[in-house]
């Protein structure tokens, strides 16, 4: 894919984060997040945010935040009909550079048990499981377990 290109989420984007991440997890029955939910988190200490596009689309972004020697992805999302592409990809590899550059030794995340495009992203990027949280996530009418997953950052970890 051609003219990808991975930067900081700003201000003006947050609009679009919004609808990006209804767009991903509305369906799902999640509660997405709004604008000043995502404004308020990237106010946050230690929190970063990035925006992905393609030939000028705003198509994907994420969220994560570092603590001492931990990171966490808050989130990532990718327009819908864009997905499968490599977008999500190229999120989770700027997430990670972002992580190690602040010195985070592991990057943790969540995800849904019933995510299965999420969990082959996340696989071959090296997350390993080490935890479950049961029923985490709400998916219309019912609950699913959300699994936590770990990436190890440093050499020899």
């Amino acid at each position: 894919m051609n003219d990808v290109v991975v930067r900081p989420l700003g201000a003006l984007d947050l609009d679009r984060a919004a609808a990006l991440h209804r767009e991903a997890f509305g369906p799902l029955g999640e509660r997405p997040w709004t604008c000043r939910e995502i404004a308020g988190l990237l106010a946050s200490p230690g929190v970063g945010g990035l925006l992905v596009e393609v030939e000028g689309r705003k198509d994907g972004f994420a969220l994560w935040r570092t603590a001492a020697d931990e990171a966490e992805l808050l989130t990532i999302a990718v327009q819908p009909d864009r997905r499968r592409r490599g977008l999500g990809r190229a999120l989770l590899a700027a997430v990670v550079g972002q992580a190690r550059r602040g010195g985070a030794q592991n990057l943790f995340l969540e995800v849904g048990v019933d995510n299965a495009s999420a969990r082959s992203l996340y696989a071959q990027a090296g997350f390993i499981e080490v935890g479950r949280r049961p029923d985490y996530y709400r998916r219309h009418a019912r609950r699913v377990d959300a699994l936590v997953l770990r990436l190890t950052l440093i050499a020899g970890g």
